[in-house]
């Protein structure tokens, strides 16, 4: 079914290219054919690498602050007074902003970049992880008590396998939501990646260059999607019963 859903998408695209012109919108072997000049030349893979680990060192710092954070707040309720204001702050604070305001104060650096990133993805993953931890069920702590788990096993047995949803369904929408702050990231102030040639696509006006780099994006994105995170949100919910 994906394949044949993908042949629609093709096939409308390119009947779409017909009516709209080359120009407007070039056809899926003019794509195709950018695509592969560029992954000859070396540029596509380096762009993409490049790309790729922005994502991957913002996501895991993002999710470790998030997660560390979330279960603060979702088990002191003083840290969760204190820090409901921050909270409600970074969630309505535009991405646009944070990534601006962090080349300002730090410069056109990579760790601007990624501290960026992070902090646009980190309220979302201590809001989850939050509440997560107050959906909790107390008759299990209980029982940790009453058999005298010791602090880490408890967390590991008890809680974690609790949270493991929360901390999936957190991974697989921060992942969505940082391939997207990257792009933007890499076009304001960085000198390779994905988001930095759709940029000089952009002021080129070429298109096909620009269909390119973002269906290669979008083409890797769907493989991590389909082989990483789907089966890390299975095995993580896999203790749960199953509805009938």
């Amino acid at each position: 079914m994906r394949l044949l859903s993908v042949a629609v998408l093709v096939i409308t695209w390119w009947t779409a290219s017909l009516y709209v012109g080359n120009t407007r919108l070039p056809p899926p072997p003019e794509v195709l054919e950018a695509m592969l000049t560029e992954a000859k030349s070396g540029a596509l893979f380096i762009n993409l690498g490049a790309t790729l680990a922005r994502v991957a060192l913002s996501f895991v710092l993002a999710m470790t602050l998030g997660t560390a954070i979330g279960y603060w707040m979702g088990r002191v309720r003083l840290a969760d007074r204190l820090g409901d204001p921050w909270l409600i702050l970074l969630l309505n604070l535009p991405a646009l902003v944070v990534i601006v305001l962090a080349y300002i104060w730090a410069g056109l650096t990579e760790a601007a970049a990624i501290a960026a990133i992070a902090i646009n993805k980190l309220p979302t993953a201590v809001v989850t992880l939050r509440e997560g931890t107050r959906a909790l069920d107390p008759a299990l702590d209980e029982m940790a008590m009453i058999f005298a788990f010791p602090r880490g096993r408890a967390f590991r047995h008890v809680v974690l396998p609790q949270l493991a949803p929360y901390v999936a369904a957190s991974a697989r929408s921060g992942l969505a939501l940082i391939w997207k702050i990257v792009l933007v990231a890499e076009y304001l102030g960085r000198p390779n990646g994905v988001g930095f040639e759709i940029g000089v696509a952009f002021q080129l006006f070429d298109i096909p260059l620009l269909l390119a780099y973002s269906l290669s994006f979008a083409v890797v994105v769907f493989v991590i999607e389909t082989a990483l995170v789907q089966p890390f949100e299975a095995r993580l919910s896999r203790w749960r019963p199953r509805a009938a």
